[in-house]
C-alpha cells in the first residue's frame, strides 16, 4: 500500500458520495480502519493503494478537503 491516510471531505459532499469513494478504496485493495462523521469533518482514515493516493490526490480541493499522511507523531 502507499500507507496509511486520513482523508478528509469537503463539508458539502454527500454521504453516497463518501460511501461510494470508500467503496473504491476497499474495491481498490485498500482498507478503511477508522470513519469520521462530525460537524465540520466528514472523512476516513485507512491504509490506500498508490492508485487511491492519486486519484484522490487529483480530488483535492474539489471533494476532498485534505489528505494527511496517518503517522504516529514523535516529539524530542
Amino acid at each position: 500500500s502507499a500507507g496509511k491516510f486520513i482523508v478528509i471531505f469537503k463539508n458539502d459532499v454527500s454521504e453516497d458520495k463518501i460511501r461510494e469513494t470508500k467503496d473504491e478504496v476497499i474495491a481498490e485493495g485498500g482498507t478503511i480502519t477508522n470513519e469520521y462523521n462530525m460537524p465540520g469533518m466528514k472523512g476516513f482514515a485507512g491504509e490506500l493503494t498508490p492508485q487511491s493516493l492519486t486519484k484522490f490526490q487529483g480530488l483535492q480541493g474539489d471533494l476532498i478537503d485534505s489528505i494527511e499522511e496517518d503517522g504516529i507523531v514523535t516529539t524530542q
